[in-house]
């Protein structure tokens, strides 16, 4: 197959990834479990070549023959955009194909509990997304991003590395920023911000003291930021936040994050008992209970506060791990594979 064809049937199959992989047939992932391409034989380094020389500009084939890693995205005949990641593994070129769907979903489709679809009312404040890498990070920020743009006339940047889901015609002007295409860094990117006029910033993702320093800076001059962090849980992501920062500034910075914080969504996709899979999701709203908490470092007592503070929204992942349970769509065993506690969750299934 060349290129077109595997990227057809990635959709066709409704693929959450291909994979091209020398000394290995074409990969794709499928409700989150690999598959070869049936037929497929190994590839070798030349194939690997001629398969993603198409993809590339000029520009890009430079660059990934400079530092061998290269980030970008491309629309696929008006079906679907693709995010990529090349690579070298062995001294041979290897390539990460992400599908990213054209239609954004509606936020209720998602699966959170209603109150999180309020949080599109804010107007300032830390929107934070946390959860290991393709368990729905991007897509819940996407339809955050294009629910604010269908009901309000904001002026919405985002810094993206590299852009994945572009937003239809709405009420707002969304402005999205590629890595190296639009813009150098991250930091030269979120500095500019500020002075672009926002009313609500997209950060792609927090990776460094840098880009945390920026978005708790943006959010704490009145306006909305939406992020995301590859943590667990709200508690590891609140300990990611302050200890990136050097001990004589976590004190500062604790107080910070205490002030601008409005809410952690951390994230699993789970395998149902359908081929398929469904969200289940920490929450965890930053009342004036958790912000004393973060203010005074205590975060070890972040998990008991989700637990006990239903009646606010609020929801450990094991209670939506349950709920799925409940409902039929996992079964107890994969439960228990994803709980962070699991003896939480069979104390909740009784």
């Amino acid at each position: 197959m060349n290129i077109q064809q595997l990227l057809d049937l990635t959709i066709q199959r409704n693929a959450s990834d291909l994979h091209l992989s020398v000394g290995f047939p074409p990969t794709l992932r499928i409700h989150g479990e690999l598959i070869t391409v049936p037929g497929e034989t190994p590839t070798s380094p030349e194939q690997i070549e001629s398969l993603i020389r198409p993809l590339l500009t000029d520009l890009q084939s430079n660059i990934y023959k400079q530092v061998f890693e290269l980030d970008f995205s491309f629309e696929f005949e008006k079906r679907a955009r693709f995010r990529v990641n090349l690579f070298r593994q062995k001294g041979y070129p290897a390539v990460a194909l992400r599908l990213i769907p054209y239609r954004i979903p509606i936020m209720e489709e998602l699966g959170f509990p209603p109150v999180v679809n309020k949080l599109v009312d804010l107007k300032q404040g830390f929107i934070l997304v946390a959860g290991p890498t393709g368990h729905g990070k991007s897509t819940t920020l996407a339809s955050f991003i294009n629910k604010i743009n269908q009901i309000r006339a904001s002026h919405i940047i985002t810094v993206e590395d590299p852009i994945e889901y572009v937003y239809p015609p709405g009420r707002s002007l969304i402005e999205q920023r590629e890595m190296y295409s639009d813009t150098r860094s991250w930091s030269n990117a979120l500095r500019s911000a500020l002075r672009e006029d926002p009313d609500v910033v997209l950060i792609g993702e927090m990776r460094d003291l840098e880009t945390i320093a920026s978005a708790m800076t943006i959010a704490e001059t009145g306006h909305l930021v939406f992020a995301t962090l590859h943590t667990n849980s709200a508690a590891q992501s609140v300990d990611r936040i302050i200890d990136v920062f050097p001990e004589l500034q976590q004190p500062q910075i604790r107080l910070q994050l205490a002030a601008t914080l409005e809410v952690i969504l951390s994230l699993r996709l789970i395998p149902t008992i359908q081929p398929g899979r469904t969200l289940a999701s920490e929450v965890m709203f930053v009342t004036p209970a958790v912000r004393n908490i973060i203010r005074e470092g205590k975060s070890y007592l972040i998990d008991n506060t989700i637990e006990t503070s239903a009646e606010l929204g609020m929801q450990p992942l094991e209670r939506s791990l349950v709920n799925l349970v409940k409902a039929g769509k996992i079964s107890q065993d994969v439960a228990l594979r994803f709980a962070l506690r699991p003896e939480l969750l069979l104390k909740l299934l009784k």
